[in-house]
This record gives structure tokens, C-alpha cells and sequence, in this order.
């Protein structure tokens, strides 16, 4: 069994949608076996739907109820360049319209409540994915596919963490039996991604980008061959093409590679999306919808012969908050007190980096949260600044981490000498740097300014272009 997702440009239109369902017809006429179809709301949808329950609670009726009626033309506009028969369309159409009702209700309560809690936005923003499905599914009908739409809050479990729920995998491998008997029957089930229900049926989403993670939790939770995830790239590539002309689609990468590209940066697959199929070693495809023949890039456990390093990519918009001081030498704890700091300022840590001597300590924080940071670890270290045991917390903004990810780096000496190298002789100062425990993830902090040279120069040293 294939478990195949779709992402919101994959089903942004009428004719995509037909796409959709005509790769979902191939692979089961290749297979033998429907697939298992996943679906994003089409693209710009959830932006939409998030704007009207804002403005609902900021008081504004009128927008909400535009943005109402923006979603049910474009909606419907996708129903007809599907080209779906009228006696599936007609009560598609108004089962779309009774769901935008509800939307409208909806943001009406907030409105008179004047408040918009993560519960609620949750509810509001998964409606793109309920909707979606079902013009895909009635496409595939049409098309003379036997398919049916599911509520993936009828499947997937998860916490009440509303935003960035967590998956109960027990639970949802258990519901997920009725995908089985489904697929058994010459059904392909198309589910909505992005959204789960608690165990008492309350619905949550997995977080933004977080069909991807659908799919996954359900190849996971029905052993799935293998998990497609299909987009608008080719695969995962070298370095951002936008940013290096020559970067090209790798044809395989493992779990862990693919999991250090994504956190820092890489667009191709939500963080979490690896975590569920990592244990039962199922493979993970990234394909492009709009070149189906593509071969894209393979995910897997292991991979042999890999070129040194695989990838690079960037998070931007970052700040350092550095503290310093003579005093903080072989006192034990102060690490500890500043992530105690941090966690209550609700700032996360995507580096860190503390000198041998001990008397200094460098974190790299989203810039959104560095005030609140270097505030918060001002105040916990308020006794050491009077004692003169810590001199300074600093924050210092337009910062950037440029992550260089690789297996193969495990094994040859040297690398990091080649990367230093190539940001010296493009005159890029590295304000700090990183290695992780497992070898094949280097992480250095530099100005953001410098960041798109700093990729094309270390993307030539290692000659990434070349297969």
C-alpha cells in the first residue's frame, strides 16, 4: 500500500485536482491496490480561513464576511474546471456552501465573543483541508475512480496540544483499519491532512505544513510500502535553486539528513514529517506532481556511495543573545539557569555554543523572541551582573545559521577546514559554529547579509552540482 500526500499548489486548481486524481488512478492500476491520498486545503486557502477568524475578533464583520464569499467562488470555480458531472457537483456544491455556512457562523461567535482561543482557530483553520477533500474525491468519482472522502478527525488521535498537536499512535493504528477495509474494497480513501480530533473528538491541527505529517503517521500506522509526498519541486535539493542556479535534486538521502535540512530551513518536508516512519523503516518519496516522471529524491534508512555533504540551507531572521563574564568560570549550573531563563520567556534555542574557558555563552534565537531572552536571562543572572560575575547579555540583531548536512562527513577529515576556506575567500566572518553529536551536521552563525554568497561559495567548494 502507497500513502500519497498532496500538497496545497498540487491541488490549488480545478485542473490540478483532475491531476490528482489521475496519479491516483496510474498508481493503482500499477500497484494493484488503491492509495491511501492525503490532501492540503488548495493553496492560500488556511490563510484565508486564519485572516476571517482574526478579523472576526478584532471586530471586523465585513472582512470575515468577503473572505466568506472569496472561499465559496473559488471553491466552486474548482468544481467546475474539475469538469465533475452534474449529479455529483450539485450536491458537492452544496454540501461546500453548507460548510462556509458554518465558517460564517462561526466567525460570527467570535465576533460577538470579541476573542479567538487556539481551539477555535484550530476548528476555523482546518475547514480548507475538509473541503478540498471532498472535490477531490468527487473528481475521482467522476472520473470513473471509486473513491470517498474521510474526516482524518475520525482517524488520527492525537493530544489537546491545539496548534501543534501530538499524534497518539496506538490509537490512530487503531482507527486506521477502516483506511484498510476501504482499500480492500477498491476504494481510495482521500483524507484531510493537517487535522486530527482528541480522543474525545474535539479537533486540533498538527501544526502548519503538518499534512505532510499526516501522511506519515498514517503509512506509519497502516505499514505502508512507502509514503509519497508529492509537491512543486523536484525532490530535495542541494541548496535553495533560487539562491544557487546549480543546485540539483538528490536522488537519495537518509532520515537523519533529511531531518537536519528540514529543521534548518529546507521547504520541502514539514520538520516532524521523518518521525513516524523512522522505526518501521519505511521510505519517504518526494515527487513533483507536475512532472510525474520525475524520479525525485528516495528518504531511507541508510544510504551507501553519498557524496560528502548533501545539502545546505538557512533559517534567517535571527539574533545572538551572548553572555559574558570572567566570574562564570568553573561555577557549575549557569548554563542550566540560562535555558531555565529562556524557557520562560517562551524563546527557543536553535544553537548554542559555550567557550572551553567558560566565560562565555552564545545562543541563537528567532529574532522575534530575542528581547524577551535577553530580558528573561537578565533577570536570572541579575545577582551574578551586581557581583560582576557576568559582565554583559548581549543581543545582537541580522543574524543567520547556515547548516552544511552530510552523512559522508562522518568519514573524511577536513571538512570543516574546506567550508572555512570557502567563507574566507569570500570575505564571510563566521560569528559562531556548531557540530552535532552526529557528525554530519555543521551549523555556523553569520550575518544574514552574507548568507545567499556564503551558500554559493561553500555549495562550489564541495562541487554539489556535480552528480
Amino acid at each position: 500500500m502507497i500513502v500519497m500526500k498532496f500538497g496545497g499548489t498540487s491541488v490549488g486548481s480545478g485542473e490540478r485536482i483532475r491531476n490528482v486524481a489521475r496519479i491516483a488512478q496510474h498508481v493503482q492500476d500499477e500497484k494493484g491496490v488503491p492509495p491511501v491520498v492525503v490532501v492540503s486545503a488548495m493553496s492560500g486557502v488556511t490563510d484565508m480561513l486564519v485572516r476571517a477568524a482574526r478579523t472576526a475578533a478584532d471586530g471586523d464583520r465585513r472582512s470575515y464576511g468577503l473572505l466568506r464569499d472569496e472561499l465559496q467562488q473559488r471553491h466552486e470555480q474548482a468544481v467546475m474546471d474539475c469538469q465533475i458531472e452534474e449529479a455529483i457537483s450539485r450536491p458537492l456544491n452544496s454540501e461546500i456552501n453548507t460548510l462556509l455556512d458554518w465558517l460564517e457562523t462561526l466567525c460570527q461567535s467570535i465576533y460577538t465573543l470579541g476573542e479567538l482561543t487556539p481551539r477555535g482557530l484550530d476548528v476555523v483553520s482546518g475547514l480548507g483541508e475538509r473541503i478540498s477533500a471532498r472535490i477531490t474525491a468527487a473528481t475521482m468519482m467522476s472520473m470513473g475512480i471509486a473513491a470517498q472522502s474521510i474526516e482524518a478527525t475520525e482517524i488520527i488521535v492525537t493530544s489537546s496540544n491545539f496548534g501543534d498537536a501530538k499524534p497518539l499512535l496506538d490509537q490512530t493504528r487503531e482507527r486506521a483499519k477502516h483506511l484498510r477495509e476501504l482499500v480492500s474494497q477498491g476504494i481510495v480513501p482521500v483524507v484531510t491532512g493537517f487535522i486530527g480530533a482528541t480522543e474525545d473528538g474535539v479537533p486540533t491541527t498538527l501544526g502548519r505544513g503538518g499534512s505532510d505529517y499526516s501522511a506519515t503517521i498514517l503509512g506509519s500506522c497502516l505499514d505502508a510500502e512507502e509514503v509519497w509526498v508529492w509537491t512543486d519541486v523536484d525532490g530535495v535539493m542541494t541548496a535553495d535553486p533560487r539562491i544557487v542556479p546549480g543546485a540539483r535534486t538528490l536522488k537519495t538521502i537518509s532520515y537523519g539528513e533529511a531531518a537536519d535540512l528540514s529543521f534548518f530551513g529546507a521547504k520541502v518536508l514539514h520538520p516532524k514529517t521523518i518521525q513516524p516512519v523512522v522505526d518501521q523503516d519505511i521510505p519517504v518519496r518526494v515527487l513533483n506532481s507536475f512532472k510525474s516522471e520525475h524520479p525525485g529524491t528516495l528518504i531511507c534508512a541508510e544510504v551507501t556511495d553519498e557524496p560528502l555533504v548533501k545539502g545546505i540551507t538557512a533559517i534567517r531572521n535571527l539574533s545572538l543573545v551572548t553572555i559574558a563574564g570572567r566570574g562564570m568560570q568553573g561555577v557549575p549550573g549557569v548554563a542550566g539557569r540560562v535555558f531555565s531563563a529562556l524557557a520562560r520567556s517562551g524563546a527557543s534555542a536553535l544553537m548554542f555554543t559555550q567557550s572551553s574557558s567558560e566565560q562565555g555563552i552564545c545562543i541563537v534565537v528567532p529574532a522575534s523572541d530575542a528581547l524577551a531572552a535577553q530580558n528573561s536571562v537578565e533577570q536570572e543572572l541579575r545577582f551574578d551582573m551586581l557581583r560582576n560575575d557576568v559582565a554583559s547579555v548581549k543581543k545582537t540583531e541580522g543574524a543567520a545559521i547556515v547548516a552544511i548536512v552530510g552523512a559522508g562527513m562522518r568519514r573524511v577529515p577536513g571538512i570543516a577546514a574546506r567550508v572555512f576556506a570557502a567563507l574566507a575567500d569570500s570575505e564571510i566572518n563566521i560569528l559562531s559554529i556548531a557540530q552535532g553529536g552526529s557528525d554530519y551536521n555543521m551549523s555556523l552563525v553569520i550575518k544574514q547579509d552574507q548568507v545567499d554568497e556564503a551558500v554559493r561559495a561553500i555549495h562550489h567548494q564541495f562541487e554539489m552540482n556535480k552528480e
